[in-house]
């Protein structure tokens, strides 16, 4: 592969997870909305959360529609045309119902999922040719970090002294831009071939792999019966769901920041902004040590941190709000890193893409029972019993661990 080849993959890649990260520009501004306008309370707040991210825990479908159909840049760039039109529909409508809101909002986070599936696509692809999957696995994690530090920023300054609907419209440049980049990329055509006995994969070269014509959908479903077969893999997914699942609080201690903190949307971006930065540190000194890392071991020390940063949100104050934000997300992004490894690690040969997209289906999946959880419980039994139980759940996950056989 050629370096302006190679160049145009960084920026596609580094700016489809920009795009995703900047998505997040109405996110407070809404919020303020929901809870200020039209005065709905914790737990409705968490429900529609829980409905509009709902897209997020079905990504291996969209897995096998973006193998099968089409091509990768149509794929991209039907999202994007997707999100760009939902953003000028609440940007320029003055008359926005709750119903068509929530629809809305389900709509771009399915372009946004769909378009997340395509670009890792084309980076194990197009990383794997030019053995780059680290550098534009790196590439794209900056850039949405970048993308979130922007977003604390300017986010909370959009939700003081505008509404979202200013934050919609801001995204419509950025959309542009990607589309304008994402139009250079020439998609590469699929093939498919049998397997001889001397290739571990099929090869285009050798003289013994013959091309065959495309499966039908039974056979293409059925190839995939691996993915529910493989216990190994099974258990990864099983661990992935485990470790994350626990009832969620953050909406709640948004409430009590806003409420009781009296923060403003503007010092609510910069303490988001700088947690954001400091996350980079993370991610530094992951990519500094990684090599000499136990996968395993900082999993298992991870489930007691997990545990230690959600018992100390019982004690919540205007100071500890920023320490807390500080510290956690060094040691968080440091974490995370280390998660996206193991799932790397868990992904099946000739099938890295579709595994990958199951196993962060599983991993959004926790999130969004998280939440489902943690709105239903918050009337029943408080802020202080859920960090409790959540906190007591990191554990469960310590059993299905033991049992990974993790390279």
């Amino acid at each position: 592969m050629s370096k302006n080849n190679l160049i145009l993959i960084y920026l596609l890649c580094g700016g489809v997870y920009f795009t995703q990260g900047i998505e997040g520009l109405p996110s407070m501004s809404l919020f303020f909305y929901l809870k200020e306008t039209l005065h709905l309370d914790v737990s409705k707040i968490m429900y529609l959360s829980l409905i509009t991210s709902i897209a997020w825990g079905v990504k291996p479908i969209y897995g096998y529609f973006i193998d099968n159909y089409l091509t990768k840049k149509k794929w991209i760039i039907i999202s994007l045309i997707g999100s760009l039109g939902i953003c000028l529909y609440l940007g320029l409508n003055s008359f926005l119902i709750l119903p068509i809101l929530i629809l809305l909002m389900s709509i771009m986070s399915l372009t946004t999922a769909v378009r997340d599936v395509t670009v890792d696509s084309i980076m194990c692809v197009e990383g794997k040719e030019s053995n780059s999957c680290d550098k534009i696995q790196t590439i794209q994690w900056t850039a949405l970090t970048i993308a979130s530090i922007i977003v604390s920023l300017g986010g909370g300054y959009i939700a003081d002294h505008f509404s979202y609907k200013i934050a919609y419209l801001c995204l419509i440049p950025i959309y542009l831009i990607i589309i304008a980049i994402v139009l250079r990329y020439k998609s590469k055509k699929q093939k498919y071939y049998t397997t001889c006995e001397d290739c571990v994969e099929p090869e285009v070269g050798c003289q013994v792999c013959e091309e065959i014509k495309k499966p039908t959908i039974l056979e293409s479903i059925c190839s995939y019966k691996e993915l529910f077969t493989n216990k190994q893999f099974l258990l990864g997914a099983a661990f992935l769901f485990v470790y994350n699942f626990a009832p969620g609080f953050g909406t709640p201690l948004m409430f009590i920041q806003r409420d009781v903190f009296k923060w403003s949307g503007t010092f609510m971006g910069i303490i988001s902004a700088i947690s954001s930065g400091l996350g980079i540190i993370g991610a530094v000194l992951y990519f500094k040590y990684s090599k000499k890392i136990n996968v395993k071991k900082c999993l298992f020390w991870s489930v007691f941190f997990v545990g230690l940063t959600n018992l100390c949100y019982l004690y919540f104050t205007p100071i500890s709000a920023i320490v807390y934000s500080c510290i956690f997300s060094v040691l968080g992004m440091f974490i995370f890193l280390n998660m996206m490894s193991f799932m790397a690690k868990s992904t099946l040969p000739g099938k890295e893409a579709t595994s990958f997209a199951l196993l962060c289906s599983v991993n959004n999946l926790a999130g969004t029972f998280s939440t489902l959880v943690g709105a239903w419980l918050f009337p029943l039994i408080g802020l202080k019993c859920i960090i409790i139980i959540a906190t007591c759940s990191a554990f469960l996950s310590l059993p299905i661990l033991k049992r990974l056989e993790i390279k």
